[in-house]
Order: C-alpha cells, then structure tokens, then sequence
C-alpha cells in the first residue's frame, strides 16, 4: 500500500499548458499547473494540494451529501457550506412553531446540535488513474474491490475525455452529520429567486455543520456517544480579505460540463430542451409561489422545493442568454468544417457527419423524455405512483394536494400540446377523452387515488397496502410503460453510439490541437480551479466591481417582501456600524464586507466550496455564478464568466454578531 500510494500522483497522465483562467484540474494533475499557479501568485507547493503521504488541502473537503462541496474549519469536525446546500436539512427541522428558515437556528452546545438522518460527507483518500489496467483487461470491479479494502472506502471509477481515461476514486464517508448554524433566510437566501444567478449579490450563503465519528474517529452511523471527528486538515481563515487582482482558487466537486460536444448538443439546449423546461417550471413555480404567498405554513412547506425547482429554472434562463450572446452553435459548426478539413484522409474523417446524422435521429426521444421528467413526472402524486412500495406517511409532511392539482392540470395541458402522438399512453388518452378535459382528468384521478392524500394512504396501508389498481399507479404505469418501451431503448441505445463516436472525435481534437490543454469535464470529482478576484464589463459603459458590502443589503432592504426583508439586528448594527473586528474601510467609510467575484471556473456542485488565497487560506464559500455565466457548462468565457463567494468575514459577522454563536469562531483558526 505504502508503495502504491508513494507512485499514485506518478500514475496520473501529464498535462500542457491551458489559457489563462480557464479549466478543472484534477488535483493528481496539479503539479502540471504549478508553475503557472506560481507565476500568477500562488505560494504553495503541488503537495500542498493534493499528497496521499501527508495532510493536504484535500483532506479539509468534503462531498456534501448528494452534489455539494463543504470544507473543515476547526479541529474538531465544524464545517462550512452554503446555506442552500444544507437547505433541506434547515427545512426539516422547521415548523411554524420553530421557524428555522425564518429566524435562523444557532446551536449553543453541541447537544443542541441537530442529526441529519441520511446525510453523509465523503473525503476523498486518493484518485489514481487506472486506464492502463482496463486496457490491459483488469475488471473495474474487481479495483474498485481491491481499493475498498473489505467495506472501510467506498470507491468509483469514473471515466474523463467519453472513456478516453479512467481514473479510480477512493473516499472515505462520514455518516453523522449534524446542523449546527444557519442564518435567517433573509440573509442566507437575501433576494431568493430575484437575485438568484445575479450581481451585484448581497447573500450571506452559508450554514454550519459538524461530522461526528466512533472514539477511533472512524465512520459510524448517529449515535449520541459519537464524538466530533479530528481531521487531517482543517483551513485557516483569512480575516484581511482579497483586492482586485489577488490570486485565488477554488477547491471542491464541481457537478457537470460538457466543454467538447458539437454544435448538435448545444443547438438541443438553446432552442428545444431550455425553452421547455423553462416554460414548464415557470408554471409550476407561479402555483407554488402564489400558494406559500397566502400561507406562512404552505411558504414552509415548498421552501425547499421551491428552491430546487427555482435554482435550474433561472440557470437555464441565463445558459440560453449567455449562449445566444456568443453564437456558440455558429462557432462550433465553423469548427466542425475546420476539423473535417483537417481530418481529410485520417481516421477522424466524417466524424462530425456521424454525429450529427446520430443526434438528429435523437431528438424526437430526447424532446419527448424532457416532457416525461420536466411535466408528467413533476407531478408529485405520479412521483408517489412511481415509488409507492418505499412510501410511508412521511412523505406527505411537506405536501399539499390543492397544490398538486393545480400543478397537474397544468403540466397535461402542456404536455398534450407538445408531445407527439406516438409517445402519449393510449390508458392516458382513452381516460383523458372519457373525462373530457384536463381539468375533470385531475379530479377523477385525485379524488379516486388512495395516494392523493396522507389520510386515504394510511387507510389503505392499514387494511393490506393493495395499490395496484389505484388511478394514480395506473396512470403512472402507463407512462412508464412507453418510457421502458418507446423511449428509453432508442434513447440509450442512440446515446451510446454518440458517446463511441466522442470517444474518437475527443481524441481528433487533442490531434487537431495538440497545443491546447485539454481539461477534463467535470463529473462531480474533486477539482482544482484558479484565476484571481475580477470585476467584468457587464454592458457597453457598465462596469461591474467585484465587491458588495452591506450598504447593498440595506438599499435593497424592504419589510413587505420576505426575501428582502432582514433582521431588525443587522439595521441596528447598520445604523450604529458595530461590526466589531469584521469591518473595513472601503472608500474612505467603515463598513462590511458581504461579496465577492472571481475568475474562477465553476459550476453546479463547486456550491459550498472554499475559495482560497495564494497561501491556501480560506477567503469565502463560492455559491454561485454570474447570469450569464451558466453558459460556461458548454462555452467559457474568460472575459465574462466569474463565480460569486460570500467574503469569509460577512460568515464570521453574522456568526458572531447575529447568531450570538461566538463560540464557534473560537474554535477556529484565524489570520
């Protein structure tokens, strides 16, 4: 073991050089980078970020639960991560009664510290890139057994360049993850949906969490003698913040890009799969919005959905926007007929062609599996439907049926106008054209399905459980059965054949460019991003500074709407300016730092990661991006594209003057 892990940074494939700003490094990959890591301010080594011998900055990141990134702030477990990402957990503990997403929640000890059943961090022990052994017929299985050793790791090998390389990722996964802190939602999601994707940002994006661990600081189910876990790492805090100019880097588990496609996978997104979606959840989020606006429990109730529905919905508007503005599909098709007349003659030749004769046969099922998930599914009784031996009466917590319904018609009506006719259920058009209207549909199936509420479920669980002729399993079998049947063969079959020809024409890039650095796209592994804190020409005349201070946040500050409405501490402290150590003068007047912009290339799941100094140290929780940078999943723009972080000093402010939660930051090590 002690030999493989001496040799597992030498395992991983050499890297050139990249343009400036741009790219995901695998941290294995790391020492490629350095020296112009170095040349642009960075003062650390390569080991330093990523050694399987000795404590790195690695080992103070964590994957949070499902698609986040949180990082280790203290000796003793405490961890940082956005507000949003802990969003569910914050959610589940509140009531009216208890109001956490209002008020905030701040533990004052650690037994007030509140269990997360099902929430788990992943360390990551080491990657290793195994491409050679595959080749060589070794079965991914058998690594991923042999890494495991016996239970203690959980293991993934992932491919990067559409399985041009593999790499084997080993994690350790801490399953004892308690909420310590989160802020009034007024300052962790200050300006929700409106500023959602925009600057300037004013968002104090954070929550607080601790991962427990056994006596022997291994993995261990909730237990209340479990003892806060010591890490390997933990960041130190930067207190002197960062200028225009400074280098920085973010550190974490960025989720997905798809930087090489051709002009086909992006023409999809801009003008048919976006449009629909967005369409689609527009309607769902006006029900939802209206009803949470006339009731304060319903607002609770669909907080966190509403978030998850929201946070897409507004990418994708911003995505379309920012793809439009570059002419993304024209660039790539002139590149397309460049490549082919370069690849004349090799093995490369047609590649494109190929593609596009692939994606063109893909459509029709594409389109029609988007209005399978984006519509029919998101009805939340066909959700029910789908999983209805898993369902138990805590599903319904959090649901409202007057909701649904009204959800319901929507989405039939949409989906009927938009669908074509092959891929409709006959169950569905012969019970559709029996009611006589969408509208009737969703009655009939409400008020005869057993699982269209927690009363009438319960019932029928009380006398046996029998589902199988309910109108709701009914429904939902029929459209499964033409999304098995229709739609998934050709769907998945087509994608594979795409993904074959990727392989080959991934590998025709590196050869028609074999100057240019080729970063792999993300697939939520850890990763390496740098730049330095920027401002960016918004509009012809705008300039935009790459910082906001709590002036913002009361310009903005309006009682009679929830999202902007702040605590009545953070205008007291406003008019007095108490901010304590944390304040700093900023153009010739104190006040307080809240955010700031980098260029550094992010996307979803970089939520929660640590933006960091030239020393390693932690400077803010990146949570999220510029608008019209969402496009940077398939065309970055070093000009435009930055990712937004909370100042890690606005944390510590609301922590200390808000929270009243001192404490915490003793535990802390700051600079």
């Amino acid at each position: 073991m002690k030999k493989l892990l001496t040799t597992a940074v030498a395992l991983c494939a050499a890297l050139s050089m990249a343009i400036a700003d741009e790219g995901m490094w695998l941290p294995c990959l790391i020492g490629e980078r350095i020296d112009d890591m170095r040349a642009k301010g960075f003062e650390l080594t390569a080991e330093d970020i990523y050694s399987v011998n000795q404590a790195a900055l690695k080992d103070a990141i964590v994957l949070f639960g499902r698609g986040c990134t949180g990082e280790l702030v203290s000796a003793e477990g405490l961890l940082l991560t956005n507000h949003h990402c802990g969003y569910g957990q914050i959610q589940s503990h509140s009531s009216v009664e208890h109001d956490y997403l209002t008020n905030g929640f701040w533990a004052m000890n650690r037994a007030e510290e509140l269990p997360n059943p099902g929430l788990t961090v992943s360390f990551l022990v080491r990657m290793e890139d195994v491409t050679d052994q595959i080749a060589a017929g070794a079965k991914p299985e058998d690594i991923r057994t042999a890494a495991a050793e016996g239970g203690k790791y959980s293991t993934a090998i992932e491919s990067l360049y559409y399985n041009n390389k593999y790499y084997l990722f080993v994690y350790q996964v801490y399953r004892d993850v308690r909420l310590v802190a989160a802020p009034p939602s007024s300052i962790g999601k200050f300006g929700g949906d409106t500023d959602n994707w925009m600057w300037p940002r004013h968002t104090g994006d954070f929550s607080v969490f601790r991962i427990y661990a056994d006596k022997d600081n291994q993995p261990a189910d909730y237990a209340k003698d479990n003892v806060p876990y010591t890490p390997k790492r933990h960041f130190t805090i930067s207190t002197k913040g960062a200028e225009e100019g400074d280098f920085t880097f973010v550190y974490g588990f960025p989720g997905t890009t798809r930087e090489y496609v051709t002009s086909d996978f992006v023409d999809y997104t801009l003008n048919h799969s976006n449009p629909a979606k967005i369409r689609l959840r527009t309607k769902r989020l006006d029900i939802i919005t209206a009803a949470q606006e006339a009731d304060p429990a319903v607002r609770i109730m669909y907080a966190s959905k509403h978030a998850s529905i929201a946070n897409a919905w507004k990418k994708w508007q911003g995505e379309s926007l920012g793809l439009a503005r570059r002419k993304t599909v024209e660039k790539k098709l002139a590149y397309e007929a460049e490549f082919e007349q370069w690849a004349a003659g090799s093995e490369y030749e047609g590649i494109t062609r190929k593609l596009h004769d692939k994606y063109s046969a893909l459509l029709p099922y594409a389109v029609a599996r988007d209005y399978f998930n984006e519509a029919v599914y998101a009805i939340e009784l066909v959700g029910f439907a789908g999983r209805v031996d898993k369902l138990s009466e805590a599903n319904y917590k959090d649901y409202s049926p007057a909701i649904d319904k009204a959800v319901a018609v929507e989405m039939f009506k949409d989906f009927n106008h938009n669908v074509a006719p092959e891929f409709v259920p006959q169950w569905y058009t012969a019970k559709l054209n029996e009611c006589g209207s969408e509208e009737a549909l969703v009655e009939w199936l409400f008020g005869q399905s057993a699982l269209a509420s927690k009363e009438s479920f319960a019932a029928v669980v009380a006398e046996g459980g029998n589902f199988d002729e309910d109108p709701a399993v009914l429904l939902r079998k029929a459209f499964d059965e033409v999304a098995r049947t229709m739609i998934a063969p050709h769907y998945t079959s087509l994608n594979r054949e795409i993904t074959e020809l990727y392989n080959v024409y991934m590998r025709g890039q590196m050869a028609h460019q074999s100057n240019r650095t080729f970063y792999p796209d993300a697939n939520l592994t850890l990763r390496v991003a740098y730049g330095s804190v920027a401002g960016y020409q918004a509009a012809d005349g705008v300039y935009h500074l790459p910082y906001t201070t709590i002036d913002g946040i009361i310009e903005k500050d309006n009682p009679e709407i929830y999202d902007y409405d702040i605590p009545q501490s953070l205008r007291d402290i406003y008019a007095s300016k108490d901010y304590g150590r944390w304040g700093i003068e900023r153009d010739g007047k104190l006040t307080l730092p809240v955010a700031f912009l980098a260029k550094n290339h992010t996307t979803g799941g970089n939520s929660g990661s640590p933006i960091l100094n030239s020393k390693g140290q932690l400077l803010g929780i990146n949570f999220d991006r510029t608008w019209l940078s969402t496009m940077s999943d398939l065309d970055y723009d070093a000009d435009i594209c930055r990712n937004i972080s909370v100042d890690i000093r606005y944390v510590l402010f609301v922590i200390d003057k808000i929270g009243g939660a001192g404490y915490l930051i003793d535990e802390m090590t700051l600079d």
